[in-house]
């Protein structure tokens, strides 16, 4: 008989790790999540249980709790994690930046402590390519020089060297760093997508925003760069494409000892016009916007050289913009207020947590 292999996902009720639970039951993995919903829902994981008909253990806890995360490790017997836990807004991260090396390092150190307790050696970071900084050449292979330009993208790279360091230390580790670009659009169902708590800091969910009435206008920071329309370049991949990089990463035949980065892409980037172009056609409706002053630290242009991921896990994205806008306002539509919209369904639904 052959044992299913069960991942711990730290973040999994967030708008990525979310996709990815769905993807990694349906390659056959048990999982375990835990999460504090600091800026994800509950809701989410009611749903992925309802889009993969599995019961999915899920304890509400930091995970910088270690009686937690022992727990877990201990009743569930995991043998490999991926970890989304963190703070992610860049803005934030500007005015607080004590919170955001406070809880995105300690959460990962943490993490790595209780792996190395349990001996669970094989770990998938999300990282960003917010480590690129301003980049000096494109596309961005994985061995451009790294740096950052906010808090947030600093606790990315700090944490990278956290994990490499670890790979480094001996133990036979095997550790995959993923840098994201820009993740866009929803489950095909409608049931699970991005739901920002605040105003959006992200592109997509803005303009889906003003699409079903929730906000007045589309800002478009810039529209003197040079790039063919004046507005800001970005290299968009559908989010159901980054879950299954995961699940590629964590499938992919162990190799103890090796740290591993990969960019996670298209290849080719979308402007912000281009962007609200393609959502109006999916939404079947013109979508009003403003041209306002650029904003501090943006770039130009930005998109991944993916080739490396392609040929070390198998993997490429394969959903269009078109698809991701369409997907996108399906979950908007049915969805205005994000998981706010209904009511929970929970029926049946096993929740957890230490010492409760």
């Amino acid at each position: 008989m052959v044992m299913k292999r069960r991942a711990l996902v730290t973040g999994g009720a967030g708008y990525i790790g979310s996709h990815t639970v769905v993807e990694l039951v349906h390659a056959g993995f048990e999982v375990v999540v835990v999460d504090n919903l600091c800026n994800s829902s509950r809701e989410a994981v009611y749903r992925v249980e309802d889009i993969t008909k599995t019961s999915i253990p899920f304890y509400e806890a930091d995970v910088r709790d270690q009686e937690v995360l022992d727990e877990i490790f201990e009743t569930y017997h995991i043998d490999s994690v991926i970890h989304f836990a963190g703070l992610k807004a860049v803005g934030e991260s500007v005015e607080n930046p004590l919170r955001y090396y406070r809880s995105n390092l300690d959460s990962t150190m943490t993490l790595l402590e209780r792996m190395a307790a349990y001996d669970v050696k094989t770990l998938v970071f999300s990282s960003s390519a917010t480590v690129y900084g301003d980049p000096q050449h494109l596309p961005i292979t994985e061995n451009a020089p790294l740096s950052a330009t906010n808090p947030y993208g600093r606790t990315k790279l700090m944490i990278e060297q956290m994990l490499e360091d670890t790979v480094r230390s001996g133990g036979d580790w095997n550790i995959t760093s993923l840098r994201y670009f820009n993740p866009i659009g929803a489950h095909k169902s409608g049931r699970i997508g991005e739901d920002p708590h605040d105003i959006p800091n992200n592109l997509l969910p803005y303009i889906a925003q003003v699409a079903v009435g929730l906000r007045e206008r589309l800002h478009v920071y810039g529209s003197d760069y040079e790039t063919p329309d004046g507005t800001g370049v970005r290299d968009y991949i559908h989010v159901v494409d980054l879950a299954k990089a995961h699940v590629a990463a964590l499938k992919r035949a162990p190799h103890p000892g090796e740290y591993k980065v990969y960019n996670l892409g298209t290849s080719h980037g979308t402007s912000v016009l281009e962007m609200l172009k393609a959502f109006e056609k999916a939404c079947g409706r013109s979508l009003p916007y403003k041209i306002v002053g650029r904003r501090p630290g943006d770039i130009a242009t930005c998109y991944a050289d993916p080739t490396l991921a392609h040929l070390e896990l198998g993997w490429k994205a394969v959903h269009d913009i078109a698809e991701a806008c369409a997907d996108a306002w399906r979950w908007q539509s049915r969805n205005p207020e994000g998981y706010a919209t209904s009511e929970p369904m929970h029926a049946d639904v096993e929740i957890l947590a230490a010492n409760a």
